[in-house]
């Protein structure tokens, strides 16, 4: 039985290729669920995150009353890519998106979480982003080191984003 990941996607610049994870992901071994923020949702191509994963990508709770989803347990997450809104707001225990809620939950449960930024150097630099990185840091949540961008050059560094880097954090 293989390993489940679930992959959680921002919306920011390298989120169109966040296929690129799911076959890095099965090619060791990993069953990938695919929840996006909001945002993340609208920079996606859900059609083909969907049929590279095999399972739906959710970005809303269910409905009261509608049956669960039958989603199976995770035994990783990785936000990637990780936004510095979402990366404040997980840290701050902010859960009003779905992927949020979710996330919170399975770090209280001790899930292996994984967080891969892309963000810009104006925003890293705020020290409510650095608090955010240090606080999730002591919950035992690994934030990849990845160097920010200046800002408006986000562009040039989509293709480059390290997703096999989140796979070998995971456990």
């Amino acid at each position: 039985m293989s390993k489940v990941v679930y992959l959680i996607v921002c919306g920011a610049g390298p989120a169109p290729y966040a296929n690129n994870f799911i076959t890095a992901a099965q090619e060791q071994g990993w069953d990938c669920h695919v929840i996006t923020t909001p945002a993340g949702r609208e920079f996606v191509d859900v059609e083909k995150l969907e049929e590279a994963s095999g399972h739906p990508v959710i970005s809303e709770h269910r409905r009261p009353g509608t049956p669960r989803r039958g989603r199976p347990p995770a035994d990783a997450v990785v936000i990637a890519p990780a936004t510095a809104n979402t990366i404040c707001k997980l840290a701050a225990g902010i859960a009003d998106t779905y992927a949020l809620d979710i996330t919170s939950e399975l770090i209280g449960l001790g899930v292996p979480t994984v967080v891969v930024p892309f963000v810009n150097s104006a925003m890293a630099g705020r020290a409510p982003y650095r608090r955010a990185v240090a606080w999730l840091r002591e919950e035992g949540v690994t934030v990849v080191d990845v160097e920010p961008h200046e800002p408006r050059t986000g562009g040039e560094r989509m293709t480059n984003f390290p997703w096999k880097e989140a796979l070998r954090d995971t456990g």
